[in-house]
Order: structure tokens, then C-alpha cells, then sequence
């Protein structure tokens, strides 16, 4: 295993703490219990969104905690979910009277805690609405989930209904918000290599030199299929055409188009995906409007890739365009 540690038990302690020292301007650093909330938590007036997940998947989530995103993250150990404390931490940390929403990926653990906070939070008055997130059409249950996945709709969820969050938009209608963009936003993902857990000091899974698995998951989860590599082209048909059929995505609809690096893929291989992506699109007659291309939910230094589409409305297009300052993700004022 190299890798760039001290000690593979304080790893996630002293991301954090490098979190903090590079972004004070913009986020807040709990360590009992490890929560990330933004610079000017709680903001009186304005729903406020909390996520969290295990650590390894950087940015996501703390990345994204800031204006017009997340307003809290809470980061567990690699791989594994956060606890309701942290949780709970997080929901009295952020809540600025206006209610808060819990975005929770579609992992049995992450689920579970983050019911125990609510129901927490909510017993001692704070006004909690959970949403959950189950975009990935590759398999139905994993090793980690009853149900699909969730996976690339989580950044979309977080920047759409973070800028809905900062027009002080209700909570019913912000929590609404998050379930509209999961019903309309479908992922697949791949894997060239496996990762490497800190704490396990040895790659999660083999795969050969020459083969490649379709449909894996962020923890590294198996997929659809393992087989012999392809080229680039016939991989994006494959991933493309499972996402598209699985809504149905139609002619006619204009898209959100997220091609997103699993860690260890470099960006020319992403834009190679992403101009393939585009020619499958084209023919189906589905247009582009908007895109994101980068490694935004990791898994570790997994080499691949996965494909997100979400049908764009007007509403979630003028949300994506709102200004977003966060450190792994800020555009516009």
C-alpha cells in the first residue's frame, strides 16, 4: 500500500484538519463528534441541508458544504457511515428555524443512523424532512443496500436544492425539490482497478490487466458484469443505454450530463467519456443543456468512471446556474 498517510487510523482526523486550515473562510470543523458546517452556520431564515456518508468518496461531502450547497457534512471512517450523533451534532449545528433536510444515500447504514437522528432531532423540536437517494440503475440490492444505490444524483440533489434553499424556499417545497431531481436522474458507474482501503492495506477486489467491471458501486460494490476491456466507445453505449432505457429518457429532453471520475481516472480520459456520451445523446435526440465533468464522488484512487443524466426542468436549470461557493465545487458571484 502507498499512499500518502501517516497513520492509517487518523486519516480521516487529518483530512479534516486540513480542511479547516485550507478553507476557513468558508466551513467550520467539529472532531467530537467530526462534523463540517458552513462558515456562517446556522443562517436564521433559511432551510438548511445536511448530508453525510463514509470518508474516501472526497469531495463529496464536505466539499460541497458552503453557500448554496450543503450546510453541514458529517464525514464517517472510510467507507463507513457516520453515527447519529454526528448526525444530530449536525442538525442542531445548522438549524436556523426554518426546518432541516437530511440527504441520504440508499446504504443500509447511512439510512438507519440517520433515522435515529431525526427522530432525535425531531423529539426535541427541530423540524426534520429525510430524503433519500437511489439513482443507480446498475443493480437492485448490493452488499451494502436493500434497494438501488445512491450515487451521482447525491451532487446533483445537493446543488439544486441547496440554491432552492438559499431563495429561502420552504421546506416542504426544498425537500420536494430533492425528491423530483432522484425521480428524474438515473447513474451507472464502472471500474477499471479496485482501491485500496487505508485500514485494510490491500485493494478491495483483483481485477486483470486486460478486464473491467460495469455497474460497480462507490464502495466498490460487484456490478452488472465483469468482462474483457473495450474501447471507450462501446463502454459509454453499454452505461449510457442502461441509464437512458431505465428512466425513459426520450427524445426531446433536454439533460444534465455528469461524467464523474471514480479517483484515480485523469480528466483527458473523462472528457473522452464525456464526447462519447454526447454522440450516444445526439442520436437518441436527447440535448445537452448542462454539464459537469470531474471527479466529484471518488472512491479512494478507483480508476473509472460513472454517467449520471437528470432530465432538466426550468426550475432545476435556473437552480443549477445560482452561485455556488464550496471547496470542491463554486462557480458565479
Amino acid at each position: 500500500m502507498k499512499k500518502l498517510i501517516n497513520e492509517a487510523e487518523n486519516v480521516v482526523r487529518e483530512e479534516l484538519q486540513g480542511i479547516e486550515q485550507a478553507h476557513p473562510d468558508l466551513v467550520k470543523v467539529s472532531y467530537d463528534p467530526h462534523v463540517i458546517v458552513r462558515a456562517d452556520a446556522p443562517v436564521q431564515g433559511k432551510v438548511a441541508l445536511v448530508s453525510g456518508g463514509g470518508s474516501g468518496h472526497e469531495p463529496m461531502h464536505g466539499g460541497f458544504v458552503g453557500m448554496g450547497m450543503l450546510d453541514a457534512a458529517c464525514p464517517g471512517e472510510v467507507f463507513t457511515s457516520p453515527t447519529p450523533d454526528q448526525m444530530e451534532a449536525a442538525t442542531k449545528a445548522v438549524d436556523g428555524g426554518a426546518g432541516v433536510i437530511h440527504i441520504v444515500k440508499n446504504y443500509t447504514g447511512d439510512v438507519m443512523n440517520f433515522e435515529m437522528a431525526a427522530d432525535l432531532c425531531r423529539a426535541e423540536g427541530t423540524e426534520v424532512e429525510s430524503v433519500l437517494v437511489d439513482d443507480d440503475v446498475a443493480v437492485q440490492d448490493s452488499l451494502y443496500t436493500a434497494g438501488r444505490r445512491g450515487v451521482g444524483a447525491t451532487v446533483l440533489i445537493e446543488k439544486i436544492a441547496g440554491a432552492a434553499a438559499e431563495e429561502r424556499r420552504p421546506l416542504k417545497e426544498v425537500a420536494d425539490i430533492c425528491r423530483e431531481v432522484n425521480a428524474n436522474a438515473r447513474s451507472m458507474g464502472m471500474a477499471l482497478t479496485s482501491c485500496t482501503v487505508p485500514a485494510a492495506g490491500k485493494p478491495t477486489f483483483e481485477l486483470g490487466e486486460d478486464e473491467m467491471e460495469i455497474g460497480i458501486g462507490i464502495h466498490g460494490e460487484p456490478g452488472r458484469e465483469r468482462m474483457k476491456l473495450k474501447p471507450v466507445s462501446e463502454i459509454v453505449e453499454m452505461m449510457a443505454t442502461a441509464v437512458v432505457d431505465d428512466l425513459p429518457f426520450a427524445k426531446g429532453d433536454k439533460v444534465l450530463a455528469f461524467v464523474n471520475g471514480m479517483g484515480g481516472t485523469p480528466l483527458i480520459e473523462l472528457y473522452v467519456v464525456y464526447n462519447e456520451l454526447a454522440k450516444f445523446l445526439k442520436g437518441r435526440g436527447i440535448e445537452i443543456s448542462r454539464n459537469l465533468i470531474g471527479s466529484y464522488i471518488t472512491s479512494l484512487e478507483m480508476a473509472g468512471c460513472s454517467i449520471t443524466l437528470l432530465k432538466l426542468s426550468d426550475d432545476f436549470t435556473k437552480l443549477w446556474d445560482a452561485p455556488v461557493k464550496t471547496p470542491g465545487l463554486r462557480w458565479g458571484a
